[in-house]
């Protein structure tokens, strides 16, 4: 009774009265503080500070970049006015300096009460520090992807010939047939104000010298578009862990062939995609409108549910490359690579785009191998993604799994991320290690060098939920087909499912099994099951590690198993054993039996007279253990003759 009476006194009038149970809490007056178009107006110091810690946890959430919006507001009216537009971008350009950011006005436009605009906001690396996004190049053949990436990466227009891809091409066959079938790698950096620094030198780049210059390098991994080379095309998006997938259409040919494919194979990957509509220079005004009216309505057919929106100018980059981490939005560019038209377009939006690879350097290190190389006077090296934690040169860590499903120690000899040499690597890089003592053959796409807190187990078997986009017939037990996840490219064996049959359109939960070697793997991993034209995607559920990892065929084991049998069973068929095994060991066994003259002269017999062989050797035998017995009964003719010799 007392606790009520002091209650009742600790109540205000305004609390009686209901008036304070829904006021703002202290904190959510801050951030509407901060929210507000007119926080940089004039800031307090406490302000400044906030606000100043606000950017900073979005430079590090971003891994280095973000974009600040100056004149918009939560439940604001856009538009500032003049005087206070320019003491927000004073106040926006003072918190950079202190933060050690370039700070780069991307757009300025004018709205309902004013003005309001864009920044970007990108921290100034070290020289042997930059940030990385990989970009995906796909599409069918002939759409002028090794073309494009030529033109962007060495800033020379193509001739329309096909002299831009001749830079890009790696063997003499690509050069001849001017058809990709490798994954190429190619870079594009740009510095902390958004500028290319690419510059080649008699026609060919300096790798290292754009890493130094760059604070950001964007990777286009070339991908095959015919259809023979699709396994190679599957493996670059899997195994390279792209951020983004960049689709090339020929404005002239339209959507044909492999495009589709390319296409849901990025969606079922959960890659965010961007179309380049190439060739427009060539291409009459209703075959263009054609083929973009097609990719429209493909686009938001209800299998993708994309929001195509067509970029035409520096307004559109901006908000397309702000919204594109959502997925539903998908920007579609016209280029020509003759001409040059809009690629300044396409170059601003690569130079927005940040990756999607959240960085944590206390996580345990996990890299994925999808090359390997023998280089003279280094050894062998690796080169692949490292998908979370840090690696730093002299670390140790733990390779595998080998065809028995080990993984031995290896400590890591030199670091290089794109032919410049470096001391530590990020979540979400790619970077090649040099490792000591490892032999070229030993290693194969798709093994780990992971830290030894994971304490990594290799695995045979996995159960996976598949959904399958296209079969021809029905998929049933024991169906075989190549799995690829991650960087694992390995064919698999379907030893259960939840359905009796499979087809086109159905969904199971199906458990594999791996042919040659077991893999490392993680469950919600991404997974494609393809086999010729059929295809299924999923998602790994359930990991078996239990089941040993040692192969189930092994010399050793077929030894054992084979001893265990010969003690547990004397009366074995000779006819069933090795000949010359068997000879040795009955000589070995019969000759300390014949001890006295008697059985000499019954070996004697059995040597002239075969008929009469095993009678006699039975019975000169007869007196000896049991064991001794049963072999000599079980021996023929010939073999009681040899033992006699």
């Amino acid at each position: 009774m007392a606790a009520l009476m002091d209650i009742e006194k600790d109540l205000t009038p305004e609390l009686e009265n209901g008036g304070g149970l829904f006021d703002p809490d202290h904190n959510d007056v801050e951030m509407s503080r901060l929210t507000s178009k007119t926080a940089l107006v004039s800031p307090t110091s406490e302000d400044f500070d906030m606000l100043q810690e606000d950017i900073k946890t979005r430079i590090m959430d971003t891994q280095g970049e973000t974009i600040y919006e100056i004149g918009t507001g939560e439940g604001d009216i856009p538009g500032l006015k003049e005087e206070d537009f320019n003491a927000s971008v004073a106040t926006l350009r003072s918190i950079a300096e202190s933060l050690d950011l370039e700070c780069v006005l991307l757009r300025e436009r004018i709205v309902e009460e004013g003005k309001a605009a864009e920044f970007l906001l990108r921290k100034r690396l070290q020289s042997e520090d930059f940030m990385e996004v990989r970009v995906a190049v796909v599409g069918n053949v002939d759409a002028g992807k090794s073309t494009l990436l030529g033109v962007l990466t060495h800033g020379d227009l193509d001739n329309g010939r096909g002299m831009a891809r001749q830079k890009l091409f790696r063997h003499k066959h690509e050069m001849e047939s001017g058809r990709t079938s490798s994954v190429g790698n190619d870079i594009l950096g740009f510095d902390a104000s958004g500028g290319v620094v690419n510059k080649p030198e008699h026609g060919h780049l300096d790798w290292i010298k754009i890493c130094e210059e760059a604070a950001k390098v964007v990777t286009f991994i070339d991908l095959a578009g015919h259809e023979r080379y699709l396994k190679t095309t599957v493996f670059g998006m899997t195994g390279h862990a792209p951020d983004f997938a960049m689709l090339m259409i020929g404005a002239n040919a339209g959507v044909i062939g492999m495009t589709k494919e390319h296409l849901g194979l990025a969606l079922a990957l959960n890659v965010p995609v961007f179309v380049v509509v190439t060739k427009i220079d060539m291409c009459p005004p209703n075959v263009l409108q054609e083929t973009l009216k097609l990719l429209t309505r493909i686009l938001k057919s209800p299998g993708c549910r994309k929001i195509p929106v067509l970029v035409q100018n520096t307004d559109d980059v901006v908000v397309t490359a702000t919204n594109f981490t959502s997925e539903r939005m998908c920007p579609v560019f016209q280029v020509s690579n003759v001409t040059g038209e809009n690629l300044d377009l396409l170059k601003m939006f690569l130079n927005l785009l940040s990756t999607r690879v959240r960085c944590d350097a206390s996580e345990p290190a996990e890299f994925q191998i999808d090359d390997t190389f023998s280089v003279p006077g280094v050894g062998t090296v690796v080169s692949g993604t490292l998908l979370q934690g840090q690696i730093k040169l002299n670390d140790t860590l733990l390779l595998g799994p080998d065809a028995l499903g080990q993984f031995q120690p290896v400590p890591i000899k030199s670091i290089h991320r794109k032919r410049m040499p470096v001391r530590v690597v990020k979540g979400g890089q790619t970077a090649s290690f040099s490792l000591k003592k490892i032999k070229r053959a030993s290693i194969r796409k798709g093994m780990v060098m992971v830290s030894s807190k994971i304490e990594p187990k290799a695995c045979w078997e996995f159960e996976g939920e598949i959904l399958v986009l296209h079969h021809p017939t029905t998929i049933s037990v024991k169906y075989q087909a190549m799995v690829h996840v991650g960087s694992v490219r390995q064919t698999a064996t379907i030893i259960s499912m939840t359905q009796e049959h499979l087809r086109t359109g159905d969904k199971a939960i199906v458990r594999f099994r791996f042919i040659k070697n077991p893999e490392y793997l993680k469950t919600d991993m991404r997974m494609v099951f393809r086999e010729g034209r059929t295809k299924a995607v999923g998602n790994i559920t359930k990991l078996f590690p239990h089941v040993s990892a040692v192969a189930q065929n092994t010399r050793h084991q077929r030894s054992a198993k084979k001893a265990q049998q010969d003690s547990g069973k004397h009366s074995v068929n000779p006819q069933n054993e090795p000949q010359k095994a068997s000879k040795r060991n009955r000589r070995a066994k019969k000759m300390p039996d014949f001890e006295d003259g008697e059985g000499k002269e019954n070996a004697v017999v059995g040597k002239t007279n075969s008929e009469s062989a095993v009678p006699s050797c039975s019975s000169s035998l007869s007196a000896s253990s049991s064991s001794s017995a049963t072999t000599t009964t079980a021996a023929t003719p010939t073999a009681a003759a040899a033992a006699a010799n």
